[in-house]
């Protein structure tokens, strides 16, 4: 960290950038996940939401850690890493109960396989219901990629806004990144989907002011008509075989990516 003292704020930019370069090459990620870099633009996306190595960050439902194989090894170099998870004990359905204790084991295997690479990052699990993510005013970025929708559909959205909230610094960051609606949707919509403005509004009515939008997720071919929702397009591919060509040539859903700030 010595080696940075005496860097103007272009050279300290160019220098993360490149740390950032180097993680993307890593050979700890998952093929898979790397072929969808093309989709996912991480390099892009963090710098837009301003994460640096010495960020203390917490990464909203982090699923089969596409994100985490970046971000562990990128904000741990001298900051901080957490994986916000589901607490399976909290939730009533059985099936669901299931399924985010199997998915929160998986990540913890896959952090406890390469401690080199995740032996610092940290997982911390919260009640859907009545989320709380850390100390208050603890954390330099929050990170959500494609999760509003689900938290729509499960009436918790404005809980999970007032949670991030409350755990950023004063000045710290909200990312978020979602599937973009062409116009509102409804309250009960299953498509996936959510507009930029009802997303705005979420972030608003906790406190958040928007900061910047980027179209570095854009994708002007998605048509977003589709009869299994946003699932029909890669990488989920739900309708099967079903014109998966015509999907694949679409490629992955069109995203908003917006930047809000805690004043």
């Amino acid at each position: 960290m010595d080696h940075e003292k005496n860097m103007s704020p272009e050279k300290m930019a160019e220098h993360h950038r490149e740390m950032l370069q180097e993680i993307l090459k890593g050979d700890w990620r998952d093929s898979k996940n790397t072929a969808r870099d093309q989709y996912r633009h991480p390099l892009e996306t963090l710098t837009f939401f301003g994460v640096t190595p010495h960020s203390k960050v917490i990464e909203i439902s982090p699923g089969g850690g596409w994100y985490s194989e970046i971000i562990a090894p990128y904000a741990t170099k001298h900051g901080s890493y957490t994986g916000a998870v589901t607490n399976p004990a909290v939730i009533e359905k059985e099936s669901s109960k299931a399924y985010f204790a199997k998915q929160n084991q998986a990540l913890r295997d896959k952090f406890a396989a390469k401690p080199e690479i995740y032996g610092k990052a940290a997982l911390h699990e919260y009640d859907p219901a009545k989320p709380e993510f850390g100390a208050p005013g603890s954390a330099d970025a929050v990170l959500t990629f494609r999760n509003v929708h689900n938290w729509r559909m499960a009436k918790q959205a404005e809980g999970m806004f007032a949670g991030f909230f409350a755990v950023l610094k004063k000045g710290g960051t909200l990312g978020v990144v979602e599937h973009r609606a062409a116009k509102d949707v409804a309250d009960d919509d299953r498509s996936g989907y959510v507009s930029e403005a009802q997303v705005i509004a979420l972030a608003t009515k906790a406190g958040f002011k928007l900061d910047a939008r980027s179209e570095v997720n854009a994708n002007p071919k998605d048509t977003k008509d589709y009869p299994g929702g946003v699932w029909t397009l890669p990488p989920t591919y739900g309708q099967g075989d079903t014109d998966r060509a015509k999907y694949q040539a679409i490629g992955e859903s069109d995203r908003m990516t917006l930047r809000f700030v805690k004043p």
